[in-house]
């Protein structure tokens, strides 16, 4: 194979870092042969130079200063492992500017500065790819952007958070309260020592926005998404959910409707024979619905250094492939030529509409269960399902409903007014609901 080396540089040593080092010298016989030449790391920066790490960085010009690699004459192509957004987004469009390609992962940068980032590619002619910014190992980019081509895209829906995955597994399974499985996310590395972005959906909400922008054709748009958590989730509310035959899941969702695009992370009940409800621990799914395809579903590991490095390593020989190419002939990064990327209408949450579960705690009083369901007939809104918890030993009482379909601003005026009736405690849940 007579071909120079494709030249890394690799901004970043720490776990997804060493594992881009580990799989290009592990596979490196079987990468050469896909490419047509040897992917090597030449260089690398790192916070602690001297630090010894899990992986033989041997050959391999390691420095303090992560501009540097990234403006070396002596790097082909780039690796972003840094994440956040500074000096990370700094770094991209300086190895842009000198017309080097760039593979991330990161996530968060490209979803809140990723439509300046494709522009100068574009300007300049050069890959950004970013197959491992989500769902870790699975090739859910590729699916979308290649794969599906030959469809439009009608919705997705996802775990794309193994955090919080992780956390509504261990309440489910082991009936533990949130605070606990945090705590046993963050003792084995699932979470981080602040989760906020994990279990506030901030990073779920990331990840939609990438996925909404290849599948339907529009500029990435982060402030768009609706975004809340799984800290409301309750031990109760599980038990309740599976008593009625669901799974509480933390969902990325975006569908195309008449109205506009819905785009909304959030906790849900999922009836719990489909494939969403099963998924446990750390693992991701993601469905997709396709006009010609109809629904299919990618399943995997969606975090960890070797299922993230092993996407950044597909993307550098797509990227070693598409070297000296016709910038025109790539495939559009974010799927559709950018001439013809359009601003689309995108739902404010109160429009959405969705079934919804609504758990309450009352008194143990004559008449509850009539007041409430009163409530919601005269909204026009159906009860799907019912349950009633007694009360023991002089505890309040419970009542949970499934309702029907509705807008959720109709919904939310019920809610109003259940929380008005004098024997209705604070304790109060509410989720929506969705069937895929």
């Amino acid at each position: 194979m007579s071909a120079a080396p494709l030249r890394v540089g690799l901004l970043g040593l720490g776990t997804v870092g060493q594992g881009v080092v580990r799989i290009l010298s592990r596979n490196a016989e079987e990468i050469a042969r896909r490419v047509g030449r040897s992917v090597v790391v030449t260089h690398a920066s790192a916070r602690d130079v001297s630090r010894a790490r899990e992986v033989s960085l041997a050959g391999i010009e390691i420095v303090a200063d992560a501009m540097q690699v990234a403006a070396h004459a002596d790097v082909d192509v780039i690796v972003e492992a840094i994440g956040g957004l500074s000096p990370a987004k700094e770094l991209v469009l300086a190895a842009i500017e000198r017309g080097k390609p760039v593979v991330t992962a990161n996530k968060a940068l490209l979803a809140l500065q990723g439509n300046a980032i494709f522009e100068a590619a574009q300007r300049r002619g050069v890959m950004v790819a970013f197959e491992a910014s989500v769902g870790g190992g699975i090739p859910v980019i590729k699916a979308i952007r290649e794969g599906l081509a030959g469809n439009r895209i009608e919705a997705l829906a996802g775990i794309i958070n193994g955090t919080c995955n992780y956390i509504l597994t261990q309440m489910s399974e082991k009936g533990q309260a949130f605070e606990d499985a945090l705590a046993d996310a963050q003792r084995l590395g699932y979470a981080e020592a602040d989760p906020t972005f994990d279990v506030e959906g901030v990073d779920a909400a990331h990840k939609l926005t990438i996925l909404a922008s290849i599948a339907f054709g529009m500029p990435l748009s982060f402030d768009k998404v609706s975004v809340e958590g799984i800290t409301k989730v309750t031990p109760q509310d599980i038990k309740i959910a599976r008593a009625l035959g669901y799974r509480i899941k933390h969902l990325g969702i975006a569908k195309r409707t008449q109205a506009g695009v819905e785009l909304r992370a959030h906790a849900t009940l999922v009836p719990e024979d489909r494939l969403l409800a099963k998924v446990d621990g750390v693992l991701n799914t993601i469905l997709l619905q396709g006009n010609a395809v109809g629904q299919i579903g990618l399943y995997g590991r969606g975090a960890g250094g070797d299922a993230t490095a092993s996407a950044i390593v597909a993307d550098l020989v797509d990227v070693a492939r598409a070297l000296g190419s016709d910038a025109r002939h790539h495939v559009p990064a974010l799927a559709f030529q950018p001439a013809s990327m359009c601003e689309l209408s995108v739902m404010a949450l109160d429009d959405v509409v969705s079934a919804h579960y609504l758990r309450v705690t009352v008194a143990d009083e004559p008449g509850v269960l009539k007041a409430i369901t009163s409530i919601l007939a005269e909204l026009d809104i159906s009860i799907e399902a019912i349950l009633q918890k007694e009360p023991h030993d002089g505890a309040d009482a419970s009542v949970a409903v499934i309702t029907s379909q509705v807008p959720e601003h109709r919904f939310n005026e019920a809610l109003k007014r259940v929380r008005q009736l004098p024997f209705v405690r604070q304790d109060i849940s509410r989720f929506r609901v969705e069937y895929f």
